[in-house]
């Protein structure tokens, strides 16, 4: 609880400027690394950095070292074979989304898995077949090979059944996907799923759900549709459904119904209960099993016409080497699966990581993923990531390590050599009920639209423009649609910032937004603004608007009202009609006076004001002779608060430079405050200081500032009482007891912090 007056501290100190400081305190000099310097220390080997590039390699080294045999093993074991029957069923079902035949998905369930335990950093995610990954490669298996009409003329076709080459297809655009990880992971360029931001990867997901649901709809309902793929593929897709619901399997219907109500209840059971259970109820193997009875013993195929997962062939296929044709035709297919793989695996390891304290690489992460996917794709698996719903099963069983993860796909390995054929009856309705029941997670993430647009319309939009995109134009140009949307979003609130003017809260030496505060102190003829934003090139007209908002006149226009009143001024004394006298300037002429409309030489209004043909200095304040009218000025000084400015391109420094200098000449003493040190060395780099321009206007704080005007203005206090100025004196207590007042020395006031 905070309490007012509880601490106060007192400071005393030189009023600062940024030339003063560096002269009263030496910098520290540190040579900086040229690139040169970074390549050499990139290349350099020693025994030292050789053992650490091994453990960072092989991360399950370290973590086997602390290996706690009696405390985790089991926990592993128990999380193993939970974990191993949900990837079975996961992976027959995941499969159909990537149109190939379901054993297919016990190899994307296995091979990845055995590399990642090796590679990998996240101790407990369960890597395998991710729904998302599926149709994405659907989508490009259905494009080259599609279920109607001939394939795609591609080198390696010949001689190959319609599903070898879909395989092909699958296992070279994961092949292609996994170079580009593994290419990503040792260029060190991990950071690049940072611009996937978390408002953009739900609305990305929450797209894809309504793909898998669609895609599924076809198992469900016991319909033939052909895949298509494109934008709009998922209306044509709703179309060709909805002119065959007159076929629907009222078997398969049924089926799916029972599955997924009973699984949806014992998962809903499941949350509600998760800490009385000791391990989650495996509900969906459960019913996989039932469901196998169920139809082999009546004979689901012969008698209703359902379609079955059917043979599951023995063992494993030897290698096969990548297409390089279709690496060609899939590349620009193959990056969006890669970086998508990633940044969801990613994301889910790191929310583990620190839930359970440790940490993550996200580029050893990119090469255990192109690696696994490298390898998975050589014995025709297809691209890997991390489905939520199983890795949430190998944490809360206990999983400790990924030696659950390998224990997973030695039970993948199992059914696959021994046990796949009782899986043969399955009805693939199951399989899409339970794809189905497992989309609710991702379905559910429609709840947080509402929050977003209460809390941040820009970051609605963006799910808004991400989600659309996909659901009409396809998971590939629905990703990049998304990402451009999200940088436009960051780039418009880079380029139109709310900029604000500060006023000192009196009493203290604390700047804050007027608008926000009522016991506000400001001086007359000052003015402070606060720019939240880099300055640069897209953003530095919108910046010179608000500064003329704020200071109420624009510099230039008054520039040339002065510098065409001097003229004229010149030509009314050369003429006779205007003299100077011990009173002023003395009109002699009896008729009025016309203002000249002569625009020769307009460059030359641009220039400073020049006084010196003149018999005296011209106060713009006053009134000027002849009824000559020049725009009013009341601000004799602007403090620039770049606290917030981390960058400026070139652009924004002749920007910069330009509007500094036609605020000079019109008489208004300039203040840039809290720049970065890194700044202010490219000022200097980049010649931005003159004549006119000069490093004596940086000063360290807005109050160093302010005080520095006030002693230069004394005027802006005048009208002011004794409670509203601020105050420079403050007495500092000495540890000897001594009291000792400074006066014109003093910048930072005492005030109140509290606890």
């Amino acid at each position: 609880m905070m309490r007012r007056g509880a601490q106060q501290y007192v400071v005393a100190r030189p009023l600062y400027s940024e030339e003063s400081f560096a002269e009263d305190h030496e910098v520290v000099y540190r040579p900086r690394k040229t690139m040169l310097d970074h390549v050499k220390q990139y290349f350099t080997c020693d025994a030292k950095r050789a053992k650490s590039a091994a453990l960072s390699l092989l991360p399950v080294i370290g973590w086997f070292k602390i290996y706690r045999i009696k405390e985790w093993l089991l926990s592993d074991i128990v999380s193993g074979v939970s974990t191993g029957l949900v990837a079975v069923l996961q992976g027959l079902a995941y499969c159909l989304l990537a149109s190939l035949p379901p054993w297919y998905g016990l190899f994307s369930a296995f091979f990845p898995v055995v590399v990642y335990f090796f590679l990998g950093t996240s101790r407990h995610i369960s890597v395998g077949p991710f729904p998302v990954l599926c149709l994405m490669i659907g989508s490009v298996v259905t494009r080259l090979v599609p279920d109607e009409g001939p394939p795609l003329n591609i080198t390696g076709f010949d001689g190959l059944t319609r599903e070898e080459q879909r395989v092909l297809v699958a296992s070279s655009v994961s092949f292609l996907a996994g170079i580009m990880q593994l290419a990503m992971g040792v260029l060190q360029v991990g950071f690049v799923v940072m611009y996937l931001s978390d408002t953009l990867v739900s609305g990305f997901t929450t797209a894809a759900a309504i793909h898998i649901l669609v895609s599924q709809l076809k198992f469900v309902l016991g319909l033939t549709v052909p895949g298509i793929s494109g934008p709009l593929s998922l209306i044509y897709t709703l179309e060709i459904i909805f002119n065959d619901i007159t076929s629907t399997n009222v078997c398969d219907v049924v089926i799916s119904l029972v599955i997924m109500v009973v699984v949806f209840v014992v998962k809903e059971l499941n949350d509600r209960f998760k800490s009385k259970l000791p391990v989650p109820i495996p509900i969906e193997v459960i019913m996989t099993v039932i469901a196998c009875g169920v139809s082999y013993a009546f004979d689901f195929k012969t008698r209703y016409g359902i379609e079955v997962v059917g043979h599951i062939p023995k063992g494993y296929e030897p290698p096969i080497a990548p297409n390089l044709h279709i690496f060609q035709e899939t590349a620009v297919e193959a990056f969006p699966i890669a970086i998508v793989g990633f940044a969801v695996a990613f994301s889910v390891a790191k929310v583990y990581s620190v839930k359970h304290d440790y940490t993550i690489d996200g580029n050893q992460e990119l090469i255990a993923f192109g690696a696994s996917n490298i390898f998975g794709a050589s014995f025709k698996s297809f691209a890997a990531s991390t489905a939520l719903s199983r890795t949430a099963v190998q944490e809360s069983t206990g999983g400790k390590t990924q030696v659950a993860g390998l224990l997973s796909a030695i039970i993948v390995m199992i059914v696959t050599l021994a046990i796949g054929f009782l899986l043969e009856p399955l009805p693939k309705s199951v399989l899409g009920a339970v794809v189905i029941v497992n989309l609710k997670g991702m379905l559910m993430q429609f709840r947080e639209v509402p929050y977003l647009w209460r809390r941040d319309k820009p970051d609605c939009v963006v799910w808004l423009g991400t989600c659309i995109a996909a659901i009409l134009l396809g998971l590939d140009l629905g990703l990049a649609a998304g990402l451009g949307v999200e940088l436009i979003s960051v780039v418009l609130r880079t380029q139109f910032p709310r900029c604000s003017l500060l006023a000192n809260i009196k009493g203290t030496d604390i700047y804050k937004d007027r608008k926000d505060f009522v016991d506000i102190y400001e001086p007359e003829g000052v003015k402070i603004f606060r720019i939240p934003s880099p300055i640069f090139f897209a953003n530095i007209e919108f910046f010179r608007s608000k500064l003329v908002e704020a200071v109420g006149f624009n510099p230039l226009r008054v520039l040339r009202k002065r510098n065409k009143a001097l003229r004229m001024i010149r030509k009314l004394l050369k003429k006779g009609d205007l003299q100077w006298t011990s009173k002023g300037f003395m009109n002699t002429s009896c008729g009025p006076i016309k203002e000249s409309e002569d625009k020769s030489n307009m460059e030359e209004l641009d220039l400073p004001t020049d006084f010196k043909d003149l018999p005296t200095r011209i106060d713009w304040s006053a009134e000027l002779p002849a009824n000559i009218s020049v725009p009013r000025v009341d601000v004799h000084s602007l403090v620039l608060d770049f606290a917030a400015v981390s960058f400026l391109d070139i652009s924004a420094l002749k920007g910069l430079k330009t509007m500094l200098k036609e605020l000079i000449r019109v008489e208004v003493e300039i203040y840039i405050v809290a720049c970065d040190p890194y700044i202010l060395e490219k000022l200097h780099d980049c010649c931005f200081f003159d004549d006119e321009v000069q490093p004596s206007m940086f000063f360290l704080t807005v109050h160093d500032a302010m005080l520095h005007i006030l002693e230069k203005h004394p005027e802006s206090t005048e009208n002011k009482s004794d409670y509203d100025k601020i105050i420079t004196t403050v007495t500092v207590h000495h540890p000897e007891g001594s009291l000792r007042s400074r006066d014109r020395s003093v910048c930072i006031i005492s005030y109140t912090s509290c606890y």
